[in-house]
């Protein structure tokens, strides 16, 4: 891989930070849970980042999505066309996934926010990182069951509903690990502060206090391994995390 990097954050839980955004893998044996895929232009490093670990891409069961901005769902379709391998979300972020509608940054307020530092440098890149390109997704399905899904590493949909309509994270218990997605990230390429926080207000839809509302079902999780969709990993107990986002 180029620009990509993989931490056995915890046992079997893979985090890699990609050039621009993450993806997690769950490994149990010879078999995966990719988590979120992310641009367009990733899906060469997200196929070598799985044979990085010792597995192919064949071995991936299942995607599950946090969201379904382009950003996360680069790999989902060529996953599904080469290998035959399904994609969950949470039910309210399907229609999004399969672009029914678009819940996501427009043209014009990322136009509007070009003078800001850092803005032009990031949508540069992320243009040459194939951002543009059509990402709909119509095989992505909503989760088969509730609770853990019988998927390799045993996630647990966790709904944080905010910064899209449908946006989940999951919880892996047997790991003490959390991904977060967006909903709580500790950093990005077009801010400068680090650690946990909320994305970035050039990538929120809506009111704030929604978003920090969304936060509230991470809290009682017994997790002190964060994997954020952007920034690094954060070790410390998610509660703990949540607090400083609202702090």
């Amino acid at each position: 891989m180029n620009d990509s990097s993989v931490v056995e954050a915890a046992d079997n839980v893979f985090f890699v930070q990609g050039s621009l955004v993450n993806w997690v893998l769950l490994r149990d044996g010879s078999n995966l849970t990719l988590i979120d895929g992310g641009y367009p232009g990733d899906i060469d490093d997200v196929e070598a980042s799985i044979r990085a670990i010792g597995l192919r891409p064949e071995d991936v069961q299942a995607v599950l999505l946090t969201h379904a901005h382009a950003d996360h769902v680069g790999a989902v379709q060529p996953f599904h066309s080469r290998y035959g391998i399904p994609t969950y979300a949470d039910p309210a972020e399907v229609g999004h996934a399969h672009r029914d509608y678009l819940d996501q940054l427009t043209p014009a307020k990322l136009i509007s926010n070009l003078w800001r530092p850092r803005v032009l440098p990031w949508a540069v890149a992320i243009i040459r990182n194939r951002a543009l390109q059509d990402v709909a997704a119509p095989h992505v399905q909503a989760f088969p069951t509730d609770g853990a899904l019988d998927l390799p590493g045993k996630p647990v949909p966790v709904p944080t509903h905010g910064h899209t309509a449908g946006h989940s994270a999951y919880y892996v218990p047997q790991a003490g690990a959390v991904i977060t997605g967006d909903a709580l990230v500790t950093g990005h390429k077009v801010v400068r502060a680090v650690g946990p926080q909320l994305i970035p207000p050039l990538f929120q839809h809506g009111d704030p206090t929604d978003l920090l509302a969304a936060l509230k079902p991470l809290v009682d999780l017994d997790a002190d391994v964060v994997l954020p969709g952007h920034g690094g990993l954060h070790r410390g107990p998610i509660r703990e995390a949540v607090a400083a986002v609202h702090a």
